[in-house]
């Protein structure tokens, strides 16, 4: 089990609650950044049809830095499970504001609340975001706790974003 405090939040808790998130769809770029409760800031994706996009991980398992070996393997494990459930996905990279921390993610459709946390749970993680038409959330995978913010996004050409996606960085 990873490191929890008293209110059954991992260590990191507020690190996640301030993490922005850029999915590239396929003709842009979308990042999400947290807001407050009740503030939805832009149009949420069309290609998610409304439901739930579920924001998962493999890096740094266990909220140990991991080699880029070590996380390119767990990435391609996370894909190939997402592929074999046959769950709509766009890449995406998770981290902090200044992009100084960042990581591969995928974002994902068809999964539960229950069954992203335990994905997430299953490659080691502490959290994985949940984002609907209202809420941007932070969901404990090893608790029940959940962080509920608002979001806003910002959008840029997939031409002008899509390698920085695809080199895992933020412009």
């Amino acid at each position: 089990m990873h490191a929890i405090d008293a209110t059954g939040t991992p260590r990191n808790w507020d690190l996640y609650q301030a993490a922005v998130v850029d999915i590239r769809f396929r003709d842009r770029i979308v990042r999400v950044e947290p807001r407050s409760p009740g503030t939805a800031g832009g149009s949420f994706p069309e290609p998610a049809g409304g439901a739930t996009v579920h924001v998962i991980t493999a890096w740094n398992p266990l909220g140990r830095d991991a080699s880029p070996e070590a996380n390119a393997r767990a990435h391609r494990l996370l894909l190939a499970e997402v592929r074999r459930r046959s769950l709509t996905w766009w890449p995406a990279i998770g981290g902090d504001r200044s992009g100084t921390h960042r990581e591969e993610s995928l974002a994902v459709t068809g999964l539960s609340d229950t069954a992203a946390r335990d994905l997430g749970r299953r490659f080691g993680q502490d959290s994985v975001f949940a984002w609907t038409p209202d809420a941007w959330r932070v969901l404990a995978c090893d608790t029940d706790a959940a962080a509920v913010n608002g979001w806003a996004v910002s959008e840029r050409a997939a031409s002008r974003g899509r390698a920085v996606i695809e080199a895992g960085a933020y412009e």
